[in-house]
């Protein structure tokens, strides 16, 4: 691993990986904190507490569950201070992503999201699916690093 590597995830691909343990969101989650550092920023913090809290998951997880994991979340993440913003996204809500991204020397964001996707990759920043993610960085790499070429295809 080197340790400059910052990924980026939406908000969906945390809560999936919240929700779903053995998902392939929840295993790009644990591959980045293993290799590198994630970002985030203010704004993505509120819009995962506010989805966390929507009425739909309250079958799903209890509020212990919620405030259990937005804590040691924000105990393990860098919050990045948004210098620069951006507004090229389909979806003006996914924007912040971009701006962590940019502000914060990211190696790749990770989403599911098609208006993000999109985008890749956006200023050099490869945007990736958690199935993408987990491909290139899979054990048996060569030297522990991602291979920007590859994310750039």
């Amino acid at each position: 691993m080197t340790p400059n590597e910052r990924f980026v995830f939406d908000t969906n691909v945390l809560v999936s990986a919240l929700l779903f343990a053995e998902s392939k969101p929840a295993h790009a989650f644990f591959t980045a904190q293993r290799r590198g550092t994630i970002l985030t920023s203010l704004a993505a913090l509120h819009e995962l507490r506010d989805v966390l809290y929507r009425k739909k998951l309250d079958k799903y997880l209890t509020n212990a569950e919620r405030e259990a994991f937005l804590d040691q979340y924000a105990q393990t993440v860098v919050t990045i201070e948004i210098m620069e913003t951006i507004q090229v996204c389909r979806d003006p809500t996914d924007d912040k992503f971009l701006e962590i991204a940019t502000n914060g020397f990211t190696t790749c964001v990770i989403t599911g999201d098609p208006d993000l996707l999109a985008l890749h990759p956006f200023r050099n920043i490869p945007i990736v699916s958690p199935d993408t993610f987990l491909a290139i960085v899979a054990p048996g790499a060569a030297d522990g690093t991602i291979d920007d070429t590859t994310l750039n295809t």
